[in-house]
């Protein structure tokens, strides 16, 4: 553990040696807190409470990771909580933790056990939900083990697992929503493209319900072809959405039928670049496409290559080119994921204009949207998928067709025009999870350029830039 951990931990009675101090243990859960964060001051109190009452004498011992601004704050914090923590001062372990665990937000309670392995990311929901512990150390179940007995439908007909899945080539999880927007909108093309091409090519898909009630569920799977889980079994959708990490819908997890593992869990992007199924079962991609979604930007160094403006020809020579240093990063990594992404950003728009934003770089003009646009009702809540702005107070176009898409009436303008800039090649490298940037020098981008790139932010030669 104390690999993991540091070698020593604050305790009441001052430090403790961390493999000494977690000897024995049946699990630790690892606290990600901080005094200054409300939800935080709510749930500590209650895990204080059922950690002395229950889960302490099960075998669970807990280590505060702390986000506090000082170390006066962080010691009367940590003098509230029953448990261990990492010194204030060991910086460096809080930072691989963060990174390790893909820590985005407080409080985060991640279970692991004695030999430092995950075995739940929710700890929070698992002993909210088992305060006494009766299933501690609250072990997820694989997803062979949480299909296992399921039971499925085609409209109204009872169909097994086994019989459902015979003989296909990969399995897409349909998490959606009859109640959600940018599920509407990606519901008919999916169906489409299911119908003509992707069925007969060997994917089955099983919708997986977010609807409110079980008459929402008949109303919207009405229109979808394929399986569902039955929606009284809320049960089994709680535990495939955690299985699968859904934090939001539409999300279409592709998996394997032979063994129910995940062959990816972007199945939307995989479904969306490659509508006829010629890629089938979808493993992923080296390079993403950024018009795709966010994936694992957020989580983890991702170099971004801007050519919104290039040439298609240049476009894939410069995709070519990071294609080999993304694949030697997926081959060599281990269990916590690659050390870097890798992503091309070739259109304009949506999360490009977003990330340019914030990383100073020029933002040009949006580009028409693939559906026809009509002004709505602006209001607030909504921001424009063309300069990124809040739309607070602004001329609103949405999308007809059901796409989670907005422009202010300047962006509209602009990309009702179809004047276009060109702008520069740009490669980046985001570090979200440290709110930092960095930009490679111009020139040619090929798969030297990309490796001496890295080679200088590993050896710390880059210039550090904050993200706005």
């Amino acid at each position: 553990m104390s690999a993991l951990l540091g070698d020593k931990l604050v305790g009441k009675g001052g430090e403790v040696e961390t493999d000494s101090a977690l000897q024995g243990k049946v699990a630790v859960g690892i606290y990600f807190s901080a005094h200054w964060c409300p939800p935080c001051r709510g749930f500590t109190p209650k895990l204080a409470e059922f950690y002395t009452k229950s889960l302490k004498e099960k075998g669970l011992e807990i280590v505060f990771v702390s986000s506090d601004k000082d170390e006066g704050v962080f010691a009367e914090y940590h003098g509230e909580m029953p448990w261990l923590a990492v010194p204030f001062g060991n910086k460096d372990v809080k930072a691989a933790l963060d990174k390790k665990f893909k820590v985005q937000g407080i409080p985060t309670f991640i279970i692991v056990d004695s030999e430092g392995k995950i075995i739940t990311k929710d700890g929070r929901t698992a002993v909210m939900e088992d305060p006494e512990g009766a299933d501690f150390p609250w072990k997820q179940k694989s997803l062979a083990e949480l299909l296992d007995g399921v039971q499925l439908v085609r409209q109204s007909e009872k169909v097994s697992i086994k019989d459902a899945f015979a003989g296909k080539k990969a399995i897409g999880l349909y998490f959606s929503a009859h109640w959600c927007p940018p599920c509407r909108g990606f519901t008919p093309k999916l169906k489409e493209w299911y119908e003509k091409d992707l069925k007969a090519k060997g994917l089955e898909i099983v919708f997986v319900s977010s609807d409110k009630d079980e008459g929402a569920f008949k109303e919207y799977y009405d229109e979808q072809p394929w399986l569902a889980l039955e929606f009284s079994d809320r049960k089994s959708k709680e535990q495939l959405s955690k299985a699968c990490e859904v934090s939001g819908i539409p999300s279409f997890v592709i998996m394997d039928p032979s063994n129910y593992s995940i062959i990816n869990s972007e199945g939307r992007e995989a479904v969306t670049s490659d509508p006829l199924g010629d890629e089938l079962p979808w493993k992923p991609r080296p390079v993403r496409d950024l018009a795709a979604g966010a994936g694992p930007i957020q989580e983890i160094p991702t170099v971004i290559l801007f050519c919104e403006t290039a040439s298609d020809a240049e476009k894939a020579s410069m995709e070519s080119a990071l294609k080999p240093v993304a694949e030697k990063y997926i081959d060599a990594a281990g269990e916590d994921g690659p050390e870097y992404s890798f992503v091309v950003s070739k259109t304009t728009g949506g999360l490009s204009s977003r990330i340019r934003g914030m990383t100073g770089l020029e933002v040009p003009p949006p580009a028409a949207h693939e559906h026809p646009m009509e002004e709505k009702d602006g209001g607030g809540g909504w921001g424009c998928d063309g300069c990124s702005q809040s739309g607070s107070g602004k001329k609103r176009f949405r999308c007809t067709a059901g796409c989670d898409w907005d422009y202010c009436g300047e962006c509209y303008e602009k990309a009702c025009s179809g004047g276009s800039a060109s702008l520069p090649t740009a490669m980046v490298l985001i570090d979200f999870p440290s709110q930092a940037f960095y930009v490679a020098a111009p020139g040619d981008i090929s798969a030297n350029s990309v490796e001496e790139f890295l080679a200088k932010h590993k050896a710390g030669g880059l210039e550090r830039k904050q993200l706005k």
